[in-house]
């Protein structure tokens, strides 16, 4: 009869699949809306510090990449998480899964793009959202250090599409480092998210805090590189579509912004991906229009797409007032520990 019962609950679970072992996320009813999702679990809703061990990492080409750890046995599986625009491991988000890492007694951490450790990198380029050789350096490099665990990758934001670029770039090859992926509020579609950043509401509020540091970082490199950026342009700069002409193409070898946006979208190569990835995107996120998210006949079968009605953009608080953020960790977890 045990045999019997076992074999019908296997039977069960396999019928249900991998959608129904967690539950979807549903904002609570305290805080509606997309963007009062964002902005409340953004400033509201911060995780206790974490206590990082810090690696600063000289690369060949002469700069350098800050990495902060959080250490576990070196067989457990380690969780790299990619952040997000103008992020760091002090973002919430970041310091939420790491505890949520170190709880399960594994490794962690968290790599900064280039000029967002708290010091300017030293060449004349920054970090951008279609990186696929700078997430593949810092792949390589967390796996030489654990090179016998499973190592599990998230990207949030413009980390996530950096993150989902590369693994459909790579295709199967990619599970030579990486065994599950993940990626969370990722702008799959560059151009819409940049067009939807750059208008009412979203242009006044995020994209003037965006570029407020952004422009900071930029001014200092054109002093430090003459002729290399144009300063004044730049100070005049009110949208990302200026900003990404001005800066992030100049550096990087893109036309302007809508070529830039054009060819580091994610969404193309999701078709390709071979590594079992989680993308997670509400349909109410202030970033990304609902209408740009991708359909199943737009992935690969390794892809779960996961599209809740809400959850704002990095946002997905749970709880009776006064909320927390307990619930995207938990999901992440979940996914790298099937």
């Amino acid at each position: 009869m045990t045999r019997i019962f076992a074999g019908i609950l296997l039977t069960v679970m396999t019928t249900i699949g991998p959608a129904c072992a967690f539950e979807s996320y549903v904002a609570p009813a305290w805080l509606p809306g997309g963007q009062l999702q964002t902005i409340y679990t953004s400033l509201f809703l911060s995780p206790p510090p974490v206590d990082f061990r810090r690696e600063r990492w000289e690369l060949p080409d002469g700069d350098f990449l800050d990495l902060d750890w959080v250490d576990g046995p070196a067989d457990k599986p380690v969780v790299v998480l990619f952040h997000g625009l103008e992020g760091s491991s002090q973002s919430f988000y970041a310091r939420d899964l790491m505890r949520a890492v170190k709880a399960r007694g594994w490794s962690g951490v968290v790599p900064h793009f280039r000029g967002c450790s708290g010091e300017d990198n030293r060449l004349p380029r920054g970090y951008f959202a279609g990186d696929s050789e700078e997430i593949e350096r810092i792949l390589v490099h967390v796996k030489a250090r654990h090179p016998d665990a499973p190592l599990y990758a998230v990207g949030v934001s413009l980390g996530g599409n950096a993150l989902l670029k590369w693994l459909g770039e790579r295709g199967a090859s990619a599970q030579t480092w990486v065994a599950r992926a993940a990626g969370v509020s990722a702008p799959l579609d560059m151009a819409a998210a940049g067009h939807a950043l750059d208008t009412g509401f979203n242009r006044s509020v995020y994209t003037a805090r965006f570029l407020a540091t952004l422009k900071a970082k930029s001014l200092r490199k054109a002093a430090r590189f003459p002729g290399l950026l144009d300063a004044r342009a730049i100070e005049a700069a009110t949208t990302f579509q200026e900003f990404d002409t001005l800066v992030t193409a100049r550096l990087h070898g893109f036309a302007d912004a809508e070529d830039y946006w054009a060819k580091v979208a994610s969404k193309p190569w999701l078709k390709h991906i071979a590594v079992p990835t989680l993308v997670l995107n509400a349909k109410n996120d202030p970033f990304l229009p609902a209408q740009a998210l991708p359909t199943t006949a737009e992935v690969s079968s390794a892809v779960t797409l996961e599209q809740p009605e809400t959850g704002g953009h990095v946002g997905f608080p749970s709880g009776p007032f006064p909320g927390n953020i307990d619930w995207l960790p938990e999901r992440l977890m979940q996914h790298f520990g099937r």
